[in-house]
């Protein structure tokens, strides 16, 4: 039975489980939500309401990370999974944990009346865009010069945060970083998971 992924496009969440199943080859029956209008089977699968979700005869995976995984398990061609666990852990809880909390202040700042976005700009740099150009001015990618599970992880975050005011990221002094987000950017992977679908409902 076709596993079947429920997905919202713009979803860095959705972006990165999309990209690793694509490249481990697995089809899947994609399934596009609206995320004020959340198809009942979706939260049937998964009450949490969150994207994605993959349902696999029986299994269900409610976390972009474990479908990652799950698909890399099947299908690694190019050796994602081989890497530092410990580096790579590192990498994605310092994304997935408080650079993603800066990404949403310096997203949504309406939301957060009393933060500066130069403010959060700066402790995100500080953070994790800092640390990331230093990693890259020594290799091609964050672990070394091949593409690894945590690149694909980090990138639609990166993408995200450099959405919000991209004059000002374009000004930024980080050229590594940049080259790296471009290649992401204009990688036959990352457009082939970028279609538009049109919304699912049950």
């Amino acid at each position: 039975m076709t596993p079947i992924l429920y997905s919202y496009r713009r979803c860095p969440y959705a972006m990165r489980a999309r990209m690793a199943l694509k490249y481990s080859g697995i089809e899947v029956e994609h399934r596009e939500i609206e995320l004020r209008h959340k198809p009942s089977s979706m939260l049937l699968a998964s009450p949490k309401g969150t994207v994605p979700v993959l349902c696999i005869d029986g299994l269900i995976l409610d976390q972009s990370l474990d479908i990652m995984r799950w698909a890399l398990g099947r299908s690694d061609p190019d050796g994602w999974c081989v890497l530092d666990e410990s580096l790579s852990q590192a990498w994605i809880e310092k994304n997935d944990g408080s650079f993603k909390m800066l990404l949403d202040r310096y997203k949504y700042l309406n939301r957060y009346p009393e933060l500066n976005q130069v403010e959060v700009l700066s402790t995100a740099i500080d953070l994790m865009l800092a640390p990331m150009e230093a990693s890259l001015q020594s290799s091609r990618y964050l672990l070394g010069d091949r593409i690894t599970l945590v690149d694909v992880a980090i990138f639609p975050f990166i993408r995200q945060f450099s959405m919000v005011d991209p004059q000002g990221f374009g000004e930024l002094p980080l050229p590594f970083l940049k080259q790296w987000l471009n290649h992401h950017l204009q990688s036959e992977l990352f457009n082939s998971v970028m279609h538009k679908h049109p919304v699912w409902m049950d």
